[in-house]
């Protein structure tokens, strides 16, 4: 079933909204707007035509402006403002994450950050801590702040990239207007308002710390790697009798390694069966989750994800009964490994035309074609392809005759759409 979660823009504004005109923190915060122009994949050769957006963000150090990817992902002009001002700047993308929905915006005059202090980015808080969210919801022109409790710690999958990462759940109610505006505790950000879930009341989300952190250090050689992954998949191992057969002592925990990826930098390291017990001296339990503070669980994933492209990983692993101690190094970028990629952004289709043919990849911008239902309208075939297809060393991207542009060259052909290309001329 598809998960009703959309990208947010604001927390709501509360009557009477509790505005602190005098805080430091409001001279920082920042409203954005923004025109964009999004690429046709249905057309690949045209685009869909400008539109309009509003989200916020925060000045950091370095006369930086923090905010959401999704608030500027195909952007062709950008403007800021800050708080209780009137004039606009035109701002320009400098570094953009969209796998963490983070991005840092730059603004060339100066006079922009006349009475402005940078905000510090603090640490991930605690469950029940409150924060305090900035930001331009709609309903009015003026910054709102609401408070909130962080409710929940978790690896979530972010809207804008699917992507999953760690997220911090907040019991605030979600408007469109201030994606990107800041979480703030004691006067330091400590997360990044993102994402609301629709099948909840009062479920919002922000980019936590940590992953802002990580964003900020990735970028400060001046280009963007990403997050690695370890490109494997795995099984619980909660079965007894399933630990019976793999020789696993009582005391011993792990997920069982049960297919690699064609491109995973752990290919010919670790073997399908084996048992991964720890990462970096963190014990796995049955369940695939690990404690990263006291009393706090996640995904296993977060062990790998907190690292950054080319760093070391330690593992432990149970292999025929027996434990042995690996190195992996992490040169593989998270979501690399998918056959059907998830959504792209600020990047051209690829297509090639021959004789009226149009062939294109097989990738969501594709599927979202057929419009806000698409996980249910798109062909199955191609869906099949995006829930459950991985590649392999033969098959690297599913390639789409996606329409026949009419002409007498290709009589013959006009009907055919969306079909899957296995070979040309006789070769795979």
């Amino acid at each position: 079933m598809l998960k009703k979660t959309v990208i947010i823009a604001s927390i709501l504004l509360m009557p009477v909204a509790i505005l602190h005109a005098q805080s430091p923190i409001s001279k920082s915060v920042v409203k954005i707007y923004t025109v964009s122009d999004s690429y046709s994949y249905d057309n690949p050769w045209q685009t869909t035509g400008q539109s309009k957006g509003t989200g916020s963000g925060c000045i950091i150090d370095g006369k930086r402006i923090l905010t959401n990817a999704h608030v500027i992902s195909n952007s062709t002009f950008i403007q800021v403002k800050k708080a209780g001002e009137a004039r606009r700047y035109t701002a320009k993308v400098d570094s953009v994450s969209h796998h963490a929905d983070l991005a840092i915006l730059t603004v060339e005059d100066n006079e922009f950050f006349k009475n402005s202090s940078p905000v510090q980015i603090g640490d991930l808080p605690e469950v029940r801590d409150k924060v305090a969210v900035y930001g331009f919801p709609t309903g009015g022109e003026e910054m709102s702040i609401t408070e909130g409790v962080v409710s929940r710690i978790e690896q979530r999958n972010y809207a804008h990239s699917n992507a999953n990462l760690l997220a911090c759940q907040i019991d605030a109610a979600i408007n469109p207007g201030n994606s990107g505006g800041p979480v703030i505790k004691n006067d330091k950000i400590v997360g990044v308002a993102f994402q609301a879930s629709m099948r909840g009341e009062n479920i919002g989300y922000m980019v936590p710390a940590p992953i802002i952190h990580h964003f900020l250090r990735d970028i400060i050689d001046g280009k963007y790697d990403g997050f690695p992954e370890l490109g494997i998949l795995f099984q619980k191992m909660e079965n007894p009798d399933l630990r019976e057969k793999y020789k696993m002592a009582l005391n011993q925990s792990g997920v069982i390694i049960a297919d690699m990826l064609i491109d995973s930098p752990a290919r010919n390291i670790l073997q399908i069966g084996d048992i991964l017990m720890s990462i970096d001296n963190v014990q796995i339990e049955n369940d695939g989750s690990i404690e990263f503070r006291t009393g706090e669980r996640t995904s296993l994933n977060y062990l790998v994800q907190r690292k950054f492209i080319n760093d070391w990983l330690s593992l432990s692993i149970l292999r025929n009964g027996e434990v042995k101690n690996l190195k992996i190094k992490l040169n593989v970028t998270m979501n690399s490994t998918r056959l059907v990629p998830f959504e792209q952004y600020d990047t051209p289709p690829t297509y090639y035309i021959t004789g009226g043919l149009v062939f294109a990849p097989l990738t969501k911008n594709y599927l979202l074609e057929w419009g806000s239902q698409w996980f249910f309208s798109a062909p199955s075939k191609l869906l099949y392809f995006y829930q459950n297809g991985i590649r392999t060393a033969d098959k690297r991207e599913i390639v789409l005759l996606t329409k026949v542009l009419a002409d007498e060259i290709n009589l013959g052909y006009h009907d055919m759409d969306n079909a899957v290309i296995e070979k040309v001329n006789g070769k795979k």
